[in-house]
């Protein structure tokens, strides 16, 4: 046998090695997607990617052959995430509002291989994955312009659904007309009465009136219905596509830092955040006494968590009384977060861990990206 027959020998006999384990990598490939489908976590993580390529790399002394074996990694996560698409494709992702509205877009970007499925409101959207009609629900929690969205922390609140990720997505506003208009031929615009303030100065600039309308996708939507060039939307890039318009002006809001974050909540929580790096959300109600609250978030800062939100929303049922939503930095099933919860629980009606994550992803797109 010659070299070049042994070396294909060779070959035959460790190809037939990788088809054994490829069959048996796709199989745990098919369980984290199973896993993520449950949990309503996005198939790609490109922190845990860049941690898998930097620590397989090191398995290879080889400084030559590193490089390649890099590239061979990087391939075989592509078709991971191409099988994992094919099983979780078609996974119903709930949010509030009409195609086109911010939720919308949220939801896309967060779940591009998904179907997401409008409801009237957020209570509807949050019930279709409690009764099983949606494996997860996307729902803003907190806008850096307006505030937390109260009726999604009640929801937290009284509901079982859990919190396993927390996605920003940068809210820019645009001029939207039908064909053949301009800045120029719009003399009334039309949108949400938040995005209306936020572009204010824009539209005082201009001189155009304006109307309010329920969200920024109705307000496309009515302007691609009038087919009026006085008419403008003020909305995303995104509902310009939609609806068939165009975009006229772009990022009119005066703030370039207005952003809202969504929560994905599912049925199963995401047991895969560990460590340091995780952040988890909190929610519990005092007893009545002198001082609870104040030792309460003693307790938590005093096992080493440091908290970066704190916030109180009024009991329905009962008046003057409130809950208290924390979120905090660390893990709430580490040694610390087991004792942190059990001192907690001496000053705490009700204490409820509803979710947790390890990092907070931006959705916005990069430069080139744009629809």
């Amino acid at each position: 046998m010659d070299k070049l027959e042994m070396a294909r020998e060779i070959i035959s006999t460790v190809d037939k090695e990788i088809a054994s384990l490829f069959c048996k990598r796709m199989d745990a490939v098919r369980m984290v997607a199973e896993y993520k489908k449950e949990r309503g976590l996005p198939i790609f993580d490109a922190g845990r990617e860049a941690v898998l390529l930097a620590r397989n790399a090191e398995y290879i002394a080889d400084d030559e052959l590193r490089s390649y074996y890099v590239s061979f990694q990087k391939h075989t996560m592509e078709v991971s995430k191409t099988y994992q698409r094919r099983l979780i494709e078609g996974v119903k992702i709930a949010y509030s509002g009409v195609e086109g509205a911010f939720a919308h877009i949220a939801a896309g970007r967060i779940f591009p291989d998904g179907q997401t499925v409008p409801y009237e409101d957020f209570q509807a959207a949050y019930q279709s994955v409690v009764d099983g009609e949606c494996e997860c629900a996307v729902l803003p929690i907190e806008n850096s312009y307006a505030g937390e969205v109260g009726q999604v922390m009640d929801l937290m609140f009284n509901g079982s659904l859990y919190v396993n990720g927390v996605y920003d997505l940068p809210v820019t506003h645009n001029l939207l007309g039908v064909p053949g208009s301009s800045p120029d031929t719009i003399t009334t615009v039309i949108s949400h009465p938040q995005a209306l303030k936020q572009c204010g100065e824009y539209i005082k600039a201009k001189g155009y009136e304006v109307i309010q309308a329920t969200n920024t996708a109705i307000a496309a939507q009515t302007v691609a219905e009038k087919g009026d060039i006085h008419a403008a939307a003020i909305a995303s890039a995104e509902t310009a596509e939609l609806y068939d318009l165009r975009v006229l002006d772009h990022d009119i809001n005066e703030s370039s830092v207005n952003t809202t974050r969504f929560a994905v909540f599912s049925r199963v929580p995401n047991q895969s955040a560990k460590g340091r790096d995780k952040k988890f959300l909190l929610l519990f109600t005092v007893n009545n006494v002198a001082g609870a609250l104040a030792k309460a978030i003693s307790v938590i800062g005093e096992h080493g968590f440091n908290m970066r939100a704190l916030r109180s929303r009024p009991l329905k049922e009962l008046a003057w009384q409130y809950y208290f939503y924390v979120e905090a930095e660390g893990d709430e099933n580490s040694d610390a977060g087991k004792e942190m919860l059990a001192a907690l629980s001496d000053y705490c009606d009700m204490l409820k861990v509803v979710g947790g994550y390890t990092m907070e992803v931006s959705l916005q797109k990069k430069r080139g990206e744009e629809e």
